[in-house]
């Protein structure tokens, strides 16, 4: 899942990233408001973590413009204020969820759990399958037939970006943009080095060779069921 931090204390932005890339969300952060626009005219988006005072475009005024264009994405807002007028208008602004800073991290972790179930049990399952491929996206088990696979975090992400989208063609490029923070993005390179471990991984536990095709020229997609 994708998760836009919009924060400009740097410190504090750094130690979100690090605590939701920790619990394998993929992070971008933004210091700005126009810049977090920027973020989510070009990418899908689980969830929003948004301070209220920003630069350029305020957390309220963002909100505002996020929902008169029709997303309807989590919003988390972040504050200093804790009044309830205050309240009252980042709610009304569009928000779902609102803490209050200086906030414990672990009940933070938890409002963005509770703000993607939500979102998740309207749009999605967790349980996804390609035949005999399947995977859970709630506890990260994923079993070919009745043989466990041993993920990493990217390698699950990628698997499951890959049975997700079906037959579509997934380019690296592509890849890279949905699974890694564009804060940090690697080289194409590294999406290849990953395509192969998840192959070898499959071989061994009884997939066939050919499940992740290549289309040449374009990228990759699961083999036709």
């Amino acid at each position: 899942m994708r998760i836009l931090v919009v924060e400009d204390d740097v410190q504090l932005a750094e130690m979100l990233m690090e605590a939701l890339t920790d619990r394998q969300y993929v992070v971008d952060v933004a210091q700005d408001g126009e810049a977090a626009w920027d973020f989510i005219k070009g990418l899908e988006y689980d969830l929003v973590v948004l301070d209220i005072t920003l630069p350029k475009l305020d957390g309220v005024s963002f909100c505002q413009r996020l929902r008169s264009h029709n997303r309807s994405l989590p919003v988390l807002m972040l504050t200093a204020r804790d009044t309830l007028a205050d309240k009252v208008t980042g709610l009304d602004a569009g928000a779902d969820d609102y803490m209050v800073k200086p906030f414990e991290m672990p009940e933070l972790m938890a409002r963005i759990r509770a703000l993607l179930r939500r979102n998740q049990s309207a749009s999605s399952f967790s349980d996804l399958s390609w035949g005999d491929l399947h995977l859970n996206s709630s506890t990260y088990e994923v079993n070919y037939a009745t043989h466990p696979l041993h993920l990493t975090p990217k390698e699950f992400a990628l698997l499951e970006l890959m049975v997700s989208s079906g037959r579509r063609v997934l380019s690296r490029t592509g890849i890279i943009e949905r699974i890694w923070s564009l804060n940090d993005p690697p080289s194409e390179e590294t999406v290849k080095s990953h395509i192969k471990s998840l192959r070898n991984k499959l071989r061994e536990a009884g997939a066939p060779d050919d499940l992740i095709e290549t289309v040449h020229g374009l990228g990759y997609r699961l083999k036709q069921l």
